[in-house]
């Protein structure tokens, strides 16, 4: 029988909650991080983009690549490859070479991934955010595989976040 992956969930209660689960989470980042991210219209996608973009110094301003599906931008640690690939078919996917980013030597950031799922790496952190309410949100984590699954432990010990229960 397999094992059903743990999920975990993250309370935030505005911006400044959003911020702080992306700096505790970038400090995890290793090259060729990825993290797959859903969510509804407004539910703070690239909110928590940015934030990942200023947790790793990023000096240029971080904003939605809807229109340019993909930026690059340089971490002080690391490249962090940003995309939004809400306007593209999976086909259009295809052929953009993706995988340059995905295994590469930066962390990718990839808002409505469930679009890509056949392309993204089954391995990754999966991340739902969902609107709670005027500025609350609750981010839904899935870690799939090793890495991300210790993220997530690391994550929980800090009790920052907490395993979800069916």
């Amino acid at each position: 029988m397999e094992q059903k992956p743990h999920s975990y969930q993250f309370d935030s209660r505005g911006e400044a909650d959003t911020y702080r689960l992306a700096k505790e989470l970038t400090r995890l980042f290793v090259p060729g991080s990825i993290i797959g991210l859903d969510g509804d219209l407004g539910a703070g996608k690239t909110t928590f983009s940015k934030a990942v973009g200023e947790a790793l110094e990023v000096q240029e301003t971080v904003n939605s690549p809807t229109f340019t599906i993909i930026k690059e931008y340089e971490g002080r640690t690391m490249p962090f490859y940003h995309m939004d690939v809400y306007r593209i078919s999976l086909e259009e996917a295809e052929d953009m070479g993706l995988d340059d980013y995905f295994y590469g030597d930066g962390v990718t950031l990839v808002e409505w991934a469930s679009i890509i799922e056949d392309l993204i790496p089954e391995e990754r952190l999966s991340v739902y955010i969902e609107n709670t309410g005027w500025t609350e949100r609750r981010f839904h984590l899935a870690p799939v595989g090793a890495v991300y699954e210790k993220w997530c432990s690391v994550l929980k010990e800090q009790g920052l976040i907490h395993e979800e229960h069916e």
